[in-house]
């Protein structure tokens, strides 16, 4: 049972709380003096420790209600951070994404080879076993390759939805296979290897048809953005199985943050390749124009995203 000495003695450090939370008003942190920061974050983890005492006396359930409101209050004090400056977005796309980048690009080549594997096992499977070849792209889609006709012709009839559509799907698969690299990096391997399938079977499946440069004058124009889109989330995914399974001499809790802090840098600074790579893949890559148009605007695109995330970036540390 709570003793009224105990109370008294306590209340107040709930009050010197209370008032340093009135204090910072609007505009939280930045109206406390770095002393009173430091006694705000005190007073938060002593409280918490009477909140838990106090919540052992039934007889004291009113004041587990206010103190778990003066916590509350506190935490949004603590943790809501700086405000968003109108330039951050624009500074984190002009140095924070290409700087991490660069970082860990290795992270990225990985993924990369994971996919190439995927895409040539893929391959070399469906020539080998033609049965494996219809039963991953199913009887609709291997009888239209059969036929030697393109199966993107009627995203040509629903432009922007299609292109819409693709953009959602495309931030789908990337976050995905970021997100699941949670699990020990089983998840991100598992769908770079299931894209490298995918892209391998399709490739052998129109080789075989004659349909070759079809096929590649069609995934060209996106794909210059997109798969390196893929890629980077896959090594935003690998990122954090990194510091879940080999923290080294950090607690794994702050390896995580540190590494999979640098992951969804990754994972969001793809957001706009992926909306460009969608309406390319919607309104350009399916059009009846050149070949060689088509793949000098793969050239163009992939020359000027290779120019951004290795030149951009170096100006501020």
């Amino acid at each position: 049972m709570i003793s009224a000495r105990w109370m008294e003695k306590r209340k107040p450090y709930w009050d010197r709380l209370e008032k340093l939370i009135q204090k910072s008003g609007h505009r939280g942190a930045s109206a406390l003096a770095y002393a009173e920061l430091q006694e705000v974050g005190l007073l938060y983890r002593q409280i918490a420790a009477d909140l838990a005492s106090v919540r052992e006396d039934p007889m004291s359930q009113p004041w587990a209600a206010y103190l778990n409101q003066l916590l509350a209050r506190a935490h949004n004090l603590i943790y809501m951070g700086q405000g968003a400056r109108p330039r951050g977005i624009l500074d984190f796309y002009r140095f924070e994404f290409p700087r991490v980048f660069r970082q860990t690009w290795k992270y990225t080549a990985l993924a990369f080879l994971i996919f190439l594997a995927g895409g040539l096992a893929g391959f070399f499977t469906s020539l080998a076993d033609p049965s494996f070849q219809r039963f991953l792209l199913g009887p609709e889609m291997s009888d239209t390759i059969d036929r030697r006709e393109m199966w993107t012709h009627s995203v040509l009839t629903i432009k922007p939805l299609a292109s819409s559509a693709i953009m959602t799907n495309n931030l789908s698969v990337s976050f995905t296979t970021f997100a699941v690299g949670i699990i020990g990096g089983l998840g991100t391997i598992y769908f770079l290897v299931l894209n490298g399938v995918l892209i391998g079977v399709i490739g052998a499946a129109c080789w075989q048809a004659g349909m070759s440069l079809q096929l590649w004058s069609f995934v060209a124009p996106h794909g210059a953005l997109e798969l390196p889109a893929i890629f980077i989330a896959g090594g935003g995914g690998l990122l954090l199985a990194r510091g879940l399974l080999f923290p080294g001499e950090l607690p794994r809790r702050e390896s995580l943050v540190i590494y999979g802090g640098q992951g969804v840098r990754l994972a969001l600074g793809i957001i706009p390749v992926l909306f460009v790579a969608g309406v390319l893949e919607g309104f350009f890559s399916p059009s009846s124009l050149p070949v060689a148009a088509k793949f000098a605007c793969s050239a163009a695109a992939g020359g000027l995203l290779l120019l951004y995330l290795t030149q951009c970036g170096w100006e501020r540390r």
